[in-house]
């Protein structure tokens, strides 16, 4: 009889046992599978509303019409500062077309037109107010004074030049000697400081005439906004550097903007910065919040995970695949972190501008940008959830390995391309001329733009030089349009084949998916332990790869 009793408690035990092990093994098969649904089969499983997509849609809708605002009220202000650096063109430029050459505004080739081009500068800008029709005039310091115009000459030191007996006599070091004056009276320069014109053009190197001006930008005022003020730093260069018989006039601008001192104004704009601001504030909330819903699901997430991982340790005495553990890592919640990231620090930056107290606007433009780009590119995690769409990011997926590794081995040739263009055709062919430049034009050759006019503008001076040209461009275009461009897309479109197979005929599993569709049957209290063992390691399995597809895990 007490033999009968201890082995009724054994198999009691052992039954329990069994049981408990069963209900956490069907535990954590359940929260796998909860956390792998989509929002909506979600809410279907556990009714539970799905607050983290409900804030990314509404943060895209918010997110998007903050750019659109910033956006037009920027293209304002850019283009007030090129129409202000035209006008200025025009107005101290001798000559100006409306056109720069090249790199320059406009060349002069005579002593005579030196003279006449500076001469112009001065008289005009003595009679600023009289000519321009802009709200633009001289600036003050804090005194009240009007700033003066600065001119400086940079030339050598000593120096003797004899074309026709091929001698010279140079001194190297530069010397530089500046004037500066009233703007009223610069035209008074010519008469009083005349040593100062008299000019060596065989030792002269540059003129700079460097002076400031202020102006209000008041077309904001349709946009209902507050007007900026602006200061710009002009400086007009007569560059002699080549010593070729051209020198160059170049007119650099540097703007900047900064709230208006003393101001006055009717109407709306004051009270439209208001609510922009508050908007603005909402936007940051509301960032903050999205941010805070998917750090915490990256944290549920690492814990998931660890169960797991525990789990397989404890039952089969091995770890989980890297496929596997990439699985819970979801890279789709560290892009929206980024993008919240930037758009409250974009919004901080619009709200400092909007209140007056920055002027960058081209900073805030990169962030808010940026993060309504990566917002967008978010989109495409809840497009996955349906088959048809997946095809994009499945193939990406599987794709983006191969190509990563193509595109470094083809960029290898794409640079020794770009080096050799640079060195050979740069002196006779504008778009060689920087690699930078050389790297966009052989890109555009790439993709089959603007072939005729790259063989067309190359000078034909050099016969030497021209027949390389052919022979490097036919070469590049041949190899990269025929060839590795071709290998490019097949990559990409073998990538889609195969998982256009999967899609038909199942995917790989690995041993997380196993795990999660494997069905698990209580069993009977009477069971002996064999029966522990066989459920224990029923879901035993291996992580299994495609070889077709170099080692790339594909999971549905």
């Amino acid at each position: 009889m007490e033999l009968f009793s201890r082995y009724l408690d054994r198999s009691n035990s052992v039954s329990s046992v069994i049981t408990q092990d069963i209900i956490k093994e069907e535990n954590l098969r359940d929260d796998l599978r909860y956390y792998f649904m989509s929002p909506c089969e979600k809410y279907r499983a556990r009714r539970h509303i799905p607050w983290k997509m409900g804030v990314q849609i509404l943060k895209i809708i918010m997110v998007t019409t903050q750019l659109v605002l910033f956006g037009l009220n920027n293209q304002l202000v850019v283009s007030y500062k090129e129409e202000n650096t035209m006008a200025l063109k025009n107005l101290f430029l001798k000559g100006y077309s409306g056109v720069d050459e090249d790199d320059y505004s406009v060349a002069v080739y005579t002593k005579h037109d030196v003279y006449e081009s500076l001469f112009y500068v001065m008289d005009q800008y003595s009679q600023l107010d009289q000519l321009s029709v802009g709200p633009i005039s001289y600036a003050e310091d804090e005194n009240g004074r009007l700033l003066p115009l600065t001119m400086c000459k940079e030339y050598y030191r000593r120096g003797s030049v004899e074309p026709s007996d091929e001698t010279y006599d140079i001194d190297a070091q530069l010397e530089t000697v500046c004037m500066s004056h009233d703007p009223k009276t610069a035209n008074l320069w010519r008469t009083e400081n005349s040593s100062f014109f008299d000019l060596d053009f065989y030792r002269l190197v540059d003129i700079k005439i460097t002076f400031q001006l202020k102006g209000i930008n008041l077309q904001t005022v349709r946009s209902r906004e507050l007007p900026d003020c602006y200061s710009f730093f002009v400086t007009i260069t007569f560059d002699n550097q080549c010593h070729s018989g051209k020198v160059k006039l170049f007119l650099d601008i540097d703007a900047e903007s900064s709230a208006c001192r003393d101001w006055k104004i009717s109407g709306t704009a004051q009270k439209n910065t208001h609510y922009l601001l508050v908007f603005d504030a909402f936007v940051i909330l509301m960032c903050l919040t999205s941010a805070v819903l998917c750090t915490r699901s990256i944290i549920l997430a690492v814990r998931l995970l660890q169960r797991f991982s525990r789990f397989f340790h404890e039952n089969f005495n091995r770890k989980v695949c890297e496929d596997d553990q990439r699985e819970f890592l979801n890279g789709w919640y560290l892009l929206v972190i980024v993008s919240d990231l930037l758009a409250i620090i974009g919004s901080i930056l619009k709200m400092e501008i909007q209140a007056k107290n920055l002027t960058n606007y081209d900073v805030c433009s990169i962030f808010l940008g940026t993060s309504t780009l990566l917002v967008w590119v978010g989109v495409i995690r809840y497009l996955g959830y349906f088959q048809k769409y997946n095809v994009l990011i499945l193939t990406m997926k599987a794709a983006f390995p191969k190509v990563l590794r193509f595109c470094c081995c083809a960029g290898m040739i794409y640079l020794g391309y770009t080096f050799c263009g640079w060195i050979v055709l740069g002196p006779y062919h504008e778009k060689f001329e920087g690699l930078s430049l050389v790297a966009e034009c052989l890109f555009s050759l790439l993709n089959g733009d603007d072939m005729f006019t790259t063989f067309a503008q190359l000078k034909d001076t050099n016969t030497l030089v021209w027949l390389f040209s052919r022979a490097y461009l036919y070469s590049f275009i041949s190899l990269f349009i025929y060839m590795v461009l071709s290998l490019f897309i097949a990559l990409i479109t073998d990538a889609y084949e195969t998982i256009k197979s999967y899609q038909k005929n199942g995917f790989p599993q690995t041993d997380l998916q196993k795990f999660l569709h494997e069905p698990t049957e209580l069993p009977n209290i009477e069971e002996s332990d064999q029966t522990d063992v066989s459920v224990r390691h029923s879901v035993l399995c291996y992580c299994q790869r495609v070889p077709a597809n170099d080692d790339v895990i594909l999971i549905s």
